[in-house]
This record gives C-alpha cells, structure tokens and sequence, in this order.
C-alpha cells in the first residue's frame, strides 16, 4: 500500500508497528496545527480484534503537539531580530580618534546612528576632553562653566539619545579649530 503526506517532497516515516504514519515536516505539521497521517492495515492474524482509529481521533491527538516548539522557534525568531537591532559603539573618528586631525562633520554624515548606540572618544588623556553640550554650546563652542562636567579619561563613552546630540572639546581653542561633531540618531 503506498504511504503519502500532504505535502510534496516530504518523506513519511516507516511503518513497522501498524503506528500512524507521519510526515517528517516540523513546519507542515506545527504550521497546519494538526498532525497528519494514515494507518498502514497489517494482516490480521486470527483470533485478534484490532482497534479502529477514526481520522477524528487521529486528528485531536496531534492538536497541540507543536506549541512548545512552535514557542521557542518564535522565542529564537525575537531574539536575532533583537540582536539584529542590538546598538552599536562607533568610534569617533576611527582609528585617527577624536582630534585635529579629521573633519568629524564629513565622519558623521552618511552613518546610521540609532537612540542607544554609543559613541567612544578615543584620545591622549589631558590633552583633549569631551563635553555633552545642547546647540548653542555645539555653535559657539561654549562648553559648561565648571570644568568637571567634561569627561577627559582618554576613553570616554556617550549614549547617544533619540534627536541631536552634540559633542565639543572644552579645551580653549580646540572646538574652533574643528573638535566638534554633532550626531542624529533615530
């Protein structure tokens, strides 16, 4: 007698103890929520009644045989699709880092910053210093009265926020020779 699935290419299991025959398919079977299969009749030997099993009965014992891992597979699904939108650490400037060296405009301008990347200062530390500071600050390269607001460790880590984000160098002079950078992110 031939043995089939529903659908094509799927190769169905042996059946060597008159058990239902199912198709190998994780995704035909959890996708569909019921388990297919056929009963292959064996010769009956004499003096032994077999049970029938109607396509009903068959059908209601394999609802629910997918849900654990038709769950995790959703569960793996979302957890790439975070890691996909996992936030990056861009390095200020490359390998050059943060000094007089690059035009931080043309550094920024066609990257993709996102809320929650972060941006890595990389310097001499005590030569250069790194200051948050909102637009008006960012156009007059006029960082904060008190000089302990500025992060001079030489590597220094800001999380960018949804919007502008603005960035100078405090050390006088240094802005105006171009140690500014101003970063959107999304």
């Amino acid at each position: 007698m031939a043995m089939f699935c529903k659908a094509p290419s799927i190769q169905p299991t042996e059946n060597k103890l008159n058990k239902p025959v199912t198709c190998k398919s994780f995704f035909y079977k959890c996708c569909n929520s019921v388990q297919t299969s056929i009963t292959i009749p064996k010769r009956k030997k004499k003096g032994k009644k077999e049970k029938k099993k109607t396509p009903q009965l068959e059908m209601a014992m394999g609802r629910g045989s997918c849900n654990v891992p038709l769950f995790l597979m959703l569960l793996v699904l979302c957890s790439s699709s975070i890691a996909a939108v996992a936030k990056k650490t861009h390095v200020v400037g490359d390998s050059q880092g943060w000094g007089f060296s690059v035009s931080y405009s043309e550094w920024a301008n066609g990257r993709p910053f996102s809320a929650g990347d972060v941006l890595l200062f990389n310097y001499a530390s005590g030569v250069h210093n790194v200051v948050s500071v909102g637009p008006a600050g960012y156009r007059g390269c006029k960082g904060p009265v008190n000089p302990s607001g500025a992060s001079s460790s030489g590597n220094d880590r800001f999380t960018l926020k949804k919007g502008p984000n603005y960035f100078i160098c405090s050390v006088p002079g240094h802005c105006d020779a171009g140690m500014k950078i101003q970063i959107n992110a999304d």
